[in-house]
């Protein structure tokens, strides 16, 4: 499979077969709306008055003006304003058995920003085509590696026509091993095919037996040759090399791609990953703010030994100076994503799908944000829905950028 040519890169298609929300041009604070300028919006929606702004922030008025009870625009609106610094939220609403909560109105919903209360200008339940970044990693140990190997070939199933992917794999740094081409292509799937690897083989130590003293001079352990033996109370001891696993680059190369992509798209990076991360240049704290200013969201399935049961309680509590084991919680919780844990290949087979759906059946809120565009400083999101017994994941904050000024 090495030699095969790869096929050129088709773009992404229109998906014929999802509802007449799908659309590939949506921009900030335009929603889909009939008024709006991309000329790909296919269903119209009820326009909304303009209101005069609240003289008080601390008393914003969270609900929009009333929207009719059914058709496009009890689920769809926008209105216009002066510029303002938007900002959109994807959010996903699950039941206490985990399972999407589909059928909620803007009524159901609250945004707050710094701990005050939003005045929504977009919501919408269509859903986005995706640009999704593939990580796979090949640091992992052979039997897993064989697994996600082997799960690869459903990977392609889980996207749309209208959907776009790039894969990058990494061991010692990241490689991309494709720029952003149609999901369905055949381009994809040679990729996902030829870049399959054998995987780390997994060293142990041995400090007795016949063999425990490696190479040997007349009997004595040849420490010159062996730089991984040293003697210790007159015996050989095996120092296993330190593992590498550039989480953190791999995650910021993919980051820098889908940065790239154009507005109206769900932006996401998703890793196939036991989490490990060792030997990144970059650190975790900048690869989070470049996320969270570019609005990428990190999407995991988590395989291996970290993924199962009663190891995740440990992600947190992390000795300094060793390997920072299993980060992928962290980036999925500051970046509104979500991790899957699975450690049979049927199972990772389906966490692809199940990601994808959720990634495809978001709400969206947009709001004008109080604080001037031109603060930096890192802002705090919350939402919250007014049923009870209900887990909403969303992005928890962000950095602004000149790009979300709006007229």
């Amino acid at each position: 499979m090495i030699g095969q040519a790869v096929p050129s890169a088709p773009a992404p298609q229109t998906d014929t077969k999802t509802p007449t929300g799908i659309f590939s041009g949506v921009k900030p604070g335009e929603g889909t709306t009939a008024d709006s300028n991309d000329d790909n919006v296919n269903a119209p929606v009820t326009e909304m008055p303009a209101t005069p702004p609240p003289a008080d922030d601390a008393t914003i008025d969270q609900t929009p003006p009333e929207l009719p009870a059914t058709g496009e625009g009890a689920s769809s609106f926008k209105i216009r304003g002066t510029p303002t610094n938007f900002v959109e939220v994807p959010v996903t609403v699950k039941d206490s058995k985990g399972n999407l909560v589909p059928g909620l109105t803007w009524r159901n919903f609250r945004v707050l920003e710094n701990g005050q209360p939003q005045r929504m200008v977009l919501f919408t339940v269509d859903p986005f085509p995706i640009s999704a970044a593939i990580v796979v990693d090949q640091s992992l140990p052979q039997d897993t590696m064989q697994k996600v190997n082997a799960s690869l070939a459903a990977m392609q199933g889980a996207f749309t026509p209208s959907d776009e992917l790039a894969v990058f794999t990494y061991n010692n740094g990241p490689q991309e091993r494709t720029e952003f081409t149609g999901a369905q292509s055949a381009r994809i799937d040679v990729v996902l095919q030829t870049m399959q690897t054998r995987g780390r083989d997994m060293g142990v130590p041995v400090s007795s037996g016949p063999t425990s003293g490696g190479i040997s001079i007349n009997g004595k352990p040849d420490f010159e040759n062996n730089p991984t033996m040293h003697p210790h109370n007159n015996s050989a001891f095996i120092t296993i090399p330190k593992e590498t696993h550039t989480l953190n680059d791999a995650i910021l190369a993919a980051a820098t791609a889908v940065a790239r992509r154009p507005g109206g798209r769900r932006r996401i990076v998703y890793v196939i990953s036991d989490g490990k991360e060792e030997g990144s240049k970059a650190s975790y704290k900048e690869v989070q703010q470049y996320l969270l200013t570019n609005k990428i969201s990190v999407y995991a399935t988590l395989v291996g030994d970290s993924s199962m049961y009663g190891v995740g309680f440990l992600d947190d509590a992390h000795i300094p100076f060793t390997m920072q084991d299993n980060i992928l919680r962290h980036y999925a919780k500051a970046t509104g994503g979500e991790v899957d844990s699975e450690f049979r290949q049927n199972s990772i087979e389906t966490s692809f799908a199940r990601i994808a759906e959720e990634v495809r059946l978001q709400y969206t809120i947009g709001y004008d944000s109080h604080i001037p565009a031109l603060n930096p400083a890192y802002r705090t999101i919350e939402v919250q829905v007014n049923r009870p017994a209900l887990t909403v994941i969303a992005r928890p904050g962000y950095y602004p950028t000149a790009a979300a000024m709006h007229p």
